[in-house]
C-alpha cells in the first residue's frame, strides 16, 4: 500500500519528481516580524503544496538537482540572503496525495526604511507582498536578554587636531559558540589608521546577561580638519546555542562624529607634533666636557612622541662649530604599538672629531611640539654646550714647548752649553742606531744569499734525480710502442706526469688537452685501433702485423717540443724568493 509508504527518501523522490502542479491556492509568505532594526536578521517562512501522482515503475527515477523552490531571488534587492533551508510533508486530501514543501530564509535588511517583500511564485501558486520596516539604532528598551550580538564603539577624545592620535575601540559581545563571524575594520579615506595589536577575547555581564566579547583597539590618525564620520563597523556570523540550534547573528554601529581642528596659530614649530608627552635626550658627551684635539666623540640624540608615529617626527639638527668635525650615521626610527596607543622614537648618532684647540660652542636643540593634554605648545630642548678643546701632545702647538706669554725668557750661558751638550749626545745615540741597523741588514743579506744556494743546489739535485726516473719510463714506454702492447697508453700516462708534473694526468685524453701533438693523438688511436680491431683474437695474436714506428717517433718529436717549450719557460724569477715587495 502506498498510504503505508514512510521511508523520507521514497517521499522525497516523489515530491521532486511527480509533482504534477501546485494547488491553485496562494503562496504562505510569513515573516517572523515585520518591524526591525537595521543590523538585524528577518526569518522569513514561504510554505507551498503540490499534488503527487505515484507509480511504482518510477518511484525511484528522481534527480536532486530538480528540486523545486519560489522564486526567492527577488528580494535580493532590499534584503541579503544570508541561508536557506527547506523540508518537506506528504499528506492525504480526499484520497489525493499532496506534498507541502516549507523555506525558511534568513533575511538581512540592506538599509532602513519601509521595505517590500515581493510576491513570490511557486509553480501556479503566488504570494501577497508583505512590508517590512526597518528602523535605525538600537531599540531602547532591548536588552542583552534577546539580543544575540551587538557592537559597542567608543573613543578616547570627543575632538582632536589634525594629525592627532585618536584610540577607537570596537567591542563584539555575542551569546553562544561562535562558528564563523566577519567583523569590519574601520576605515577613512582621510585618516591613517594603525591597529594596535592583537585582539583581546574575555566574558563580561551586561544588564544580567553572560556575553563573549571580543575587544579591538585602532589609532586613528586624521589628515585633514573638519568633521570624520567613520562607516558603520558591521558584523556577520553564525553561533551556536545551548540547546544546539544554529543562530544568525548581525549588528553594526556608527561612531558619533569627530570634529578635527586645524593646527593653531599660535604654534610657532616648523613640523606640526601634536603628542601627550615628547622628550629629548642626549648621550655619549663627556661629563666636564673637555677634550683634545683628534678625540672622536659619539653623540646620540633621541627624540620619543607618544600618541605620533616615528615617520611624523622631524630629522634632529646636526650643526657643529667651527673647529669641528661632525660624522653623522643613518636616523634610525622605530614606532612600538601597544593597547595604549603608539610611542615612537628617532634616534640620530653623530661622530664628532674636534680638530682645532679652544672653546668650541654645541648650539642647542630645540623641539616644539604640542601637548594635547594641557591644549599648549612646549619645546623640549637640550641646553648649547661649550667643549674646553686643548692641543693634543702629538700636535704641532704641544712640541713648540713653552711660549714667551708664559713668562720664561730664552735660556743663556751655560744653559746654551747644557743645550748643546744634549744635542751632541742624540745625535750620537742616534749614529750607533744607524749603525746597528746597517749591522743587521748586512747579517740580512749574507742569510738570504746562503739560503739561495742551498735553495739552488736542492733543485738541481731533484731535478737530475727526476730527470733520471724520466729518462727510463720514456725508454720502457718506447719499446712498448715498438711492440704494440696493451700497456703502451699507460706507460705514456705516467711519463707524461714525470716530465709534465702538476698536472696530474689521469688518460691520455688529459695529456692532449696540455700538449698539442696531433701526430702522436694520431699514433694512439691507431695503436688502440689494432689492439681492439675484430679480427683479433684475444691472445696477442693478430692477422695484422704491428709497425711501432710511427708511435716511436712521434713519441720523440712529443718529447722534444715538450724540451723547448720546458726551457723557454724556465727563466729566473724577476725578484729573488726570499724578498718581498
Amino acid at each position: 500500500m502506498v498510504k503505508q509508504l514512510n521511508i523520507p527518501a521514497i517521499w522525497l523522490a516523489v515530491l521532486m519528481v511527480f509533482g504534477l502542479g501546485a494547488q491553485a491556492g496562494e503562496l504562505s509568505v510569513e515573516p517572523d516580524r515585520t518591524r526591525l532594526y537595521e543590523g538585524e536578521v528577518l526569518t522569513l517562512t514561504v510554505k507551498g503544496s503540490t499534488e503527487i501522482d505515484i507509480s511504482l515503475s518510477n518511484l525511484f527515477d528522481f534527480d536532486l538537482s530538480n528540486l523545486p523552490s519560489p522564486d526567492i531571488e527577488k528580494v535580493e534587492r532590499d534584503f541579503e540572503i544570508l541561508a536557506r533551508n527547506q523540508r518537506y510533508s506528504i499528506r492525504t486530501i480526499n484520497s489525493d496525495m499532496v506534498g507541502e514543501i516549507t523555506w525558511t530564509y534568513q533575511l538581512a535588511p540592506k538599509s532602513t526604511g519601509k521595505l517590500t517583500i515581493p510576491p513570490l511564485s511557486f509553480k501556479d501558486s503566488k504570494s501577497k507582498p508583505v512590508v517590512i520596516e526597518v528602523v535605525g539604532g538600537t531599540p531602547p528598551d532591548q536588552t542583552g536578554t534577546n539580543r544575540g550580538s551587538f557592537i559597542e564603539l567608543t573613543a578616547d577624545k570627543a575632538e582632536v587636531y589634525v594629525q592627532e592620535q585618536l584610540i577607537l575601540t570596537v567591542r563584539l559581545f555575542f551569546q553562544g559558540n561562535l562558528i564563523r563571524g566577519e567583523l569590519s575594520d574601520p576605515q577613512h579615506p582621510n585618516a591613517i589608521i594603525e591597529s594596535l595589536g592583537k585582539q583581546r577575547e574575555y566574558s563580561s555581564d551586561r544588564d544580567g546577561v553572560r556575553y563573549r566579547v571580543v575587544e579591538r583597539r585602532y589609532a586613528l590618525f586624521p589628515q585633514k580638519p573638519g568633521v570624520m564620520n567613520l562607516p558603520p563597523i558591521r558584523f556577520e556570523g553564525q553561533a551556536r546555542d545551548a540547546d544546539g540550534s544554529l543562530r544568525f547573528l548581525r549588528d553594526s554601529a556608527s561612531l558619533f562624529e569627530v570634529p578635527v581642528k586645524d593646527v593653531p596659530a599660535e604654534f610657532s614649530g616648523a613640523t606640526w607634533l601634536p603628542a601627550t608627552s615628547l622628550t629629548l635626550r642626549e648621550a655619549g658627551m663627556p661629563p666636564t666636557l673637555n677634550l683634545k684635539t683628534g678625540d672622536n666623540l659619539t653623540r646620540t640624540l633621541s627624540l620619543q612622541a607618544a600618541g605620533l608615529p616615528s615617520e611624523a617626527l622631524p630629522p634632529l639638527p646636526d650643526s657643529a662649530p667651527d673647529g669641528l668635525r661632525s660624522y653623522p650615521e643613518e636616523p634610525q626610527r622605530n614606532t612600538n604599538v601597544g593597547p595604549d596607543g603608539i610611542v615612537s622614537t628617532l634616534t640620530q648618532t653623530s661622530a664628532l672629531v674636534p680638530v682645532e684647540s679652544g672653546k668650541l660652542s654645541l648650539p642647542a636643540v630645540r623641539i616644539p611640539w604640542w601637548d594635547t593634554e594641557s591644549d599648549s605648545e612646549k619645546v623640549a630642548v637640550i641646553p648649547a654646550q661649550t667643549l674646553n678643546v686643548v692641543a693634543s701632545d702629538a700636535s704641532p702647538a704641544a712640541v713648540g714647548g713653552p711660549t714667551s706669554s708664559q713668562g720664561s725668557p730664552p735660556a743663556t750661558g751655560d744653559a746654551n752649553q747644557s743645550v748643546s751638550t744634549g744635542a751632541a749626545a742624540d745625535n750620537a745615540f742616534w749614529q750607533w742606531v744607524s749603525l746597528a741597523l746597517a749591522g743587521i741588514w748586512v747579517l740580512t743579506m749574507l742569510a738570504w744569499w746562503r739560503t739561495r744556494r742551498l735553495a739552488a743546489d736542492a733543485p738541481a739535485n731533484s731535478a737530475s734525480e727526476e730527470s733520471e726516473s724520466e729518462r727510463n719510463a720514456f725508454e720502457q714506454m718506447l719499446n712498448a710502442a715498438k711492440d704494440g702492447r696493451a700497456s703502451t697508453p699507460g706507460l705514456f700516462v705516467h711519463w707524461s706526469n714525470l716530465h709534465w708534473p702538476g698536472h696530474d694526468f689521469r688518460s691520455a685524453g688529459d695529456v692532449f688537452r696540455v700538449v698539442q701533438t696531433p701526430d702522436l693523438d694520431k699514433e694512439l688511436s691507431a695503436l688502440q685501433a689494432h689492439l681492439f680491431s675484430r679480427d683479433r683474437s684475444g691472445d696477442g695474436n693478430s692477422s695484422e702485423q704491428w709497425d711501432g714506428e710511427p708511435l716511436v717517433a712521434a713519441l720523440r718529436q712529443a718529447r722534444q717540443q715538450k724540451n723547448r717549450s720546458k726551457q723557454e719557460t724556465d727563466l729566473p724569477p724577476l725578484y729573488p724568493a726570499g724578498l718581498s715587495l
